[in-house]
């Protein structure tokens, strides 16, 4: 069974890679006790995706990994084991049941929407707030993307879903695509504001918060319908077990037992061999040093005196 965890990433934690937050999901997994299932492979690793991985520097309330379990309990017995098991910085907001259709978190992603806030001292001198509707309302804003090969000009109008302003906070809130087919960073969504008013942004201008990861619940052809991620599971009201995956993990267990052993009498096999060779080795040493010694004993006079006569 598949179950879609929901995770914030907030305060130094953020400076931490997208790779260490998989190693330390791994072993908070373990540290929690939950019945994570492993690949069937003679390596077995826990069976787990994330949804968009998110930039370093950046805060998230919205963050999304799929694990496969053999048994569950209930989501908020996970959600507790879950958050006494982590650390600051991660605090997980829901785990949820999700239908055997559904798709793994990466291949869901559809939409992505973020908070962006300059700091102090480091704001663009035109009215960033203020001029903000009329950047939304071009029909192109192109953006420069380098390749290995070559130079490209994308216009990123069309994956900007939502683009507003909240002069109250000081703040610029964005809806934008996220699939692996288009994704689009705030980041450049502001320095090509910034470009459309001849203007460079310092570095380090501003602040990026992610709100939350969206999937399209929209059949292809209808019109976008996005949701949280975490949308299309259920709460998990009672323990759970899967039969079918637990018998697969038995198997592989099964399997790895084997091969573990057949590997130890192989490994056997081989140093008794080696053994027996050295051994045949040191006694050809030991017979060819017997025969050396006997061609080298010093002839007794009485025993040449007598071999003369």
């Amino acid at each position: 069974m598949k179950v879609r965890v929901k995770f914030r990433k907030y305060g130094p934690v953020r400076f931490i890679g997208h790779l260490d937050v998989m190693r330390f999901f791994q072993k908070c997994i373990r540290r929690a006790e939950i019945d994570v299932a492993y690949t069937t492979g003679y390596s077995p690793h826990q069976i787990m995706s994330f949804a968009a991985p998110l930039g370093v520097g950046l805060t998230s309330d919205g963050e999304y990994m799929d694990i496969e379990c053999n048994s569950v309990t209930t989501s908020q017995d996970m959600k507790e084991r879950f958050n006494r098991a982590s650390v600051p910085g991660i605090e997980i907001v829901s785990v949820v049941l999700l239908p055997e259709e559904a798709g793994n978190a990466m291949a869901s992603v559809a939409a992505a929407g973020y908070t962006v806030r300059f700091r102090e001292g480091r704001e663009p001198s035109f009215d960033y707030l203020g001029k903000l509707a009329d950047f939304y309302a071009r029909t192109e804003i192109p953006i420069t993307k380098e390749t290995k090969k070559n130079t490209l000009t994308v216009n990123i109008r069309p994956g900007i879903y939502e683009l507003q302003a909240d002069p109250e906070n000081k703040a610029i809130h964005m809806l934008v695509d996220a699939s692996s087919s288009g994704n689009i960073k705030p980041a450049s969504v502001m320095d090509a504001y910034a470009a459309w008013q001849g203007q460079t942004l310092a570095e380090n201008a501003f602040t990026v918060h992610r709100k939350d990861t969206y999937l399209n619940l929209a059949s292809a052809g209808e019109a976008r319908q996005l949701a949280p991620m975490d949308s299309i599971g259920r709460q998990i009201l009672e323990p759970i077990v899967d039969e079918k995956r637990l018998l697969i993990a038995q198997e592989a267990d099964r399997r790895r037992a084997e091969a573990a052993a057949e590997a130890r009498r192989l490994r056997q096999e081989a140093l008794t061999a080696k053994e027996t060779e050295q051994q045949k080795w040191l006694q050809s040493l030991h017979s060819a040093g017997s025969h050396d010694r006997a061609e080298e004993r010093p002839v007794d006079p009485q025993e040449a005196e007598a071999k003369d006569e």
